[in-house]
């Protein structure tokens, strides 16, 4: 039973572009409302967040652009790939995202998706702002550095 939970924990997909092209500056965690055969796909680590952001829609939150691939073993109850989702927020953090996201130049994008200790699939949500092209060329410096620097640390 023990090795089934290990199994189950060990997914944790992640946007890396979102993390180049914003600036993070809220994170929240949110469950994720799924179809049957979406938590099985998940669960095989076969979800991309690629162009993923999140959008607010009659006071609730919807996740569109998140990819999660049709289950091997599914019929034809198998569930749509692309299809927007919904979120599960409590209505404190909703109402609190919403008043961010008025701003202007301000989006909710999906950093990464995992499964928490009791099984659950999770999003976590970033609050975010668009990079300048100068502010990545600044992030690919400071990446640049720290690689060089924990290189010669292990000499």
């Amino acid at each position: 039973m023990s090795v089934d939970k290990e199994k189950k924990n060990n997914i944790n997909i992640k946007n890396k572009k979102a993390y180049f092209d914003y600036e993070i500056l809220e994170e929240y965690v949110a469950g994720i409302q799924l179809a049957g055969t979406e938590i099985k796909a998940l669960r095989q680590g076969k979800a991309s967040l690629v162009d993923c952001y999140c959008y607010m829609s009659g006071g609730e939150m919807f996740v569109r652009g998140m990819n999660i691939a049709e289950y091997d073993w599914g019929t034809y109850n198998n569930h749509i790939p692309k299809r927007d989702r919904k979120l599960l927020l409590n209505r404190k953090e909703l109402n609190k995202i919403e008043r961010t996201l008025q701003d202007k130049g301000i989006t909710a994008v999906g950093l990464r998706i995992f499964i928490n200790e009791r099984g659950l699939a999770k999003l976590l949500i970033g609050v975010a702002r668009g990079k300048k092209q100068y502010d990545k060329r600044e992030t690919l410096k400071e990446k640049d550095a720290k690689r060089e620097m924990d290189r010669f640390a292990k000499r």
